[in-house]
């Protein structure tokens, strides 16, 4: 983790970004999926168990506890919560100043809060990532130095001694959401995914598809299987190169990761995931490919002896090889120079892959953990530069809490890991489960798996709702972004995610009594209820029923297939399969049973709002003022803005003062002035020289790194505010 100063800045201004892109794109549906008149309504969820405030709070952890004493219902604490949490995450993707431990602990502790009421559409793997996400974001901005903090310990100034520890946790997390991920897909003994042909079915049955998923979709078959082969060298064979010495195989890692999450956002409407995908990625980073990437580094490369540099070489080539020959070998791949074709093939079995994995697991495990013994050390190391009893004993108690909270995380992350091998989990340490199970509720840790089945092998299942006001002629209700018309373009949304539409989706897989929330959807839509019917169609014009509610509601589902080349005007082809939900109207016995089944009676209704309020009256204007825009845009919004912002602070930023283009141009130390500073002593009161004298009291290396780190460091805006390094004979 050699100089990871911007790479963490770099991954605290990415996980604000993807809190705004969250809270944003979960207030705009909160009244229709959590109001009073929404599908699930938030306020059934916190109901008081007689328990004091500490104990209700620790149980169930979320601050809309408190939201009565503000005069607001649960569901308007949810969109303070929502508001608030866009602007702190707009704020600290602007402003450094508030890249700061209370801003992220806020920001994690809202979403927990809305996690908390979000019930099933809220119960998402990326949800919890960013939890988690956010609560490693919290310790690392806790490393933050404020702009004229001054120190005097190891080789650089300003460095705590156990600055890398949680950052580390970040590349630990990376690790694990990548390999669990590639595992999945071959332990859940999917056909697609052991016969190479998942993408065949991939991007024409995913949730949400792009433009561009229809022609990817159209690729040669041989092509699918080659990307199939790819992703598992991806996200199971390269992800323990992570923790690997040679920074080269790290840096080669990292750019593997990134094509296969940006050829997802290409081809898929996947919300904030990928986009939280590539901020993990930053662990993987240092201060040196970043400063190289963006043309500002002057550093010169320091002479690697050759054999060092050769024995690199050599590791960088075994692996590579390694690499090469096991992909080759495990699938089975062929170059056909005829038909100008790969074939592939997986050439090992279940039982194979699973005595391999049962013995990669704990391997793993120790990899993680010899390379945070190695993080410990290095940081004790650097304990052990600083100079001043005071600092010395300041820096030992950080190191102490920020290296016991790094074990503690890195234990309890091991208890879901290991859930992708029973029998590993079943041997990990019985305290690493009581850890984990007091904790759990906080979401510190999740185990992770995506796409591990692929679904709508014989074409993909839709629900169609459909309403009528005599029960003979049915007019479709179609959605704003989920197939139905189709002659309609899969639209592109990211990084909204459309949460009602996403469980439609999951719906479709089974029958509606698997999805509780579907009856309560009926319900509403015969109802008329306007935040419903948003989530649908913003515009009410685009809604069939704006006029008058529907008297009967239906549900069909359909297989829909894309369209083939040269079918003109049309997208989709689709075939009805069979009814999903059977025709109901209001006060039907059949909905009315349904709905005590599933417990979603309203059996008390909900108490009429504070007109007196007046942070509830800013919140209903606040409410009035967006209701107009759609999801996408108020996201695309808030990115411009960004943009914007950022280029006029390029544009219009402070110039260099006086003094610091002085220095700049100053000529480097002779070696008559460095001989003569070495004759200096210091003060005898102990204090430091001033920045501005820095070269005159340090050697002419280190000079030029002070000079580099002025240049380089955000926090360092002037001459006299560079930390200032003693050489001491």
């Amino acid at each position: 983790m050699a100089g990871s100063r911007l790479p963490r800045q770099l991954f605290l201004q990415g996980v604000a970004a993807v809190f705004m892109f969250a809270f944003a794109s979960l207030y705009m549906q909160i009244p229709g999926l959590y109001g009073p008149e929404g599908i699930l309504p938030a306020r059934r969820t916190l109901r008081p168990q007689g328990k004091g405030r500490w104990p209700q709070l620790w149980e169930t952890p979320t601050l809309l506890w408190e939201t009565p004493l503000l005069g607001l219902d649960t569901a308007q604490g949810l969109e303070l919560l929502s508001l608030l949490g866009t602007l702190l995450a707009l704020g600290a993707l602007l402003l450094h100043q508030l890249r700061h431990l209370l801003v992220y602990l806020l920001l994690w502790a809202a979403y927990l809060s809305a996690y908390q009421v979000g019930q099933v559409f809220l119960y998402f793997q990326w949800d919890s990532l960013l939890l988690e996400t956010g609560f490693l974001a919290l310790l690392v901005a806790a490393l933050r130095l404020p702009p004229r903090h001054k120190q005097a310990q190891g080789r650089l100034a300003g460095v705590p001694p156990h600055e890398d520890l949680p950052f580390w946790l970040v590349r630990w997390l990376l690790f694990r959401l990548m390999f669990a991920s590639g595992v999945v897909k071959l332990t859940s003994r999917c056909p697609a995914w052991w016969g190479l042909t998942a993408l065949t079915y991939h991007f024409e049955t995913q949730c949400l598809p792009t433009p561009a998923s229809w022609f990817a979709h159209h690729l040669p078959v041989w092509l699918h299987k080659l990307g199939v082969v790819a992703t598992f060298l991806i996200e199971i064979a390269v992800p323990p190169l992570f923790f690997a010495p040679v920074r080269r195989l790290r840096l080669a890692a990292f750019y593997s990761q990134v094509l296969l999450q940006v050829l997802i956002i290409v081809t898929g409407n996947y919300n904030f995931f990928n986009l939280l995908t590539l901020v993990l990625t930053t662990a993987l980073l240092d201060d040196a490919h970043l400063a190289a990437a963006s043309g500002n580094s002057r550093r010169k490369k320091t002479p690697t002896s050759w054999p060092k540099a050769l024995l690199a070489l050599l590791l960088e080539l075994t692996v590579y090889g390694l690499l090469a020959c096991g992909v080759v070998h495990c699938f089975g791949l062929e170059v056909d120079w005829k038909q100008r074709t790969v074939h592939s093939k997986a050439t090992f079995t279940f039982h194979q892959f699973s005595q391999w994995l049962k013995m990669v697991t704990p391997p793993t495990m120790w990899l993680g953990a010899a390379s945070l013994a190695w993080e410990l050390l290095t940081a004790l190391w650097r304990w052990t530069q600083v100079r001043g009893w005071l600092r010395k004993f300041c820096a030992a108690v950080q190191l102490s809490i920020f290296g016991a909270a790094t074990v503690a995380l890195f234990t309890i992350s091991l208890v879901p890991y290991s859930y992708m091998e029973p029998s590993t989990h079943g041997r990990l340490w019985t305290g690493a489960h009581r850890l984990f199970g007091t904790v759990e509720h906080l979401q510190l840790a999740h185990a992770y798996g995506l796409f591990r089945r692929m679904t709508g092998l014989g074409g993909r299942p839709e629900v169609v709702l459909e309403g009528s006001y005599d029960g003979h002629h049915w007019t479709e209700i179609e959605f704003m972004y989920k197939p139905g018309n189709v002659s309609r373009a899969p639209p592109i949304v990211v990084p909204h995610q459309p949460r009602l539409d996403w469980q439609m989706w999951f719906a479709a897989l089974g029958p509606h009594t698997h999805s509780p929330w579907f009856t309560s959807l009926v319900l509403r839509l015969l109802q008329g209820k306007e935040p419903v019917i948003r989530l649908i169609q913003n515009h009410a014009p685009r809604y069939p029923f704006h006029k008058q509610p529907p008297t009967y509601v239906r549900a069909q589902r359909y297989k829909y297939w894309f369209s083939k080349p040269g079918e003109q005007g049309r997208w989709w082809r689709r075939q009805w399969v069979e009814e999903f939900f059977p025709s109901v109207s209001l006060g039907d016995p059949t909905l009315d049973t349904l709905l005590r089944q599933f417990g979603l009676q309203d059996k008390s209704p909900p108490r009429p709002r504070s007109s007196s309020s007046t942070l509830a009256q800013a919140l209903r204007w606040m409410r009035k003022q967006l209701s107009a825009l759609e999801a996408p845009a108020l996201l695309w919004g808030l990115l411009g803005t960004v943009g914007a912002i950022r280029v006029m602070q390029a544009l219009l930023g402070p110039q260099s003062s006086p003094r610091a283009k002085e220095e700049k141009h100053r000529p480097a130390p002779t070696e008559d002035s460095v001989a003569a500073s070495k004759q200096a002593s210091p003060a005898p009161d102990g204090s430091e020289p001033d920045a501005a004298d820095a070269s005159s009291c340090i050697g002419r290396d280190e000079a030029a790194l002070l000079r580099e780190r002025r240049k380089d460091d955000p926090e360092v805006t002037s001459t006299a505010a560079c930390p200032v390094i003693w050489i001491r004979e």
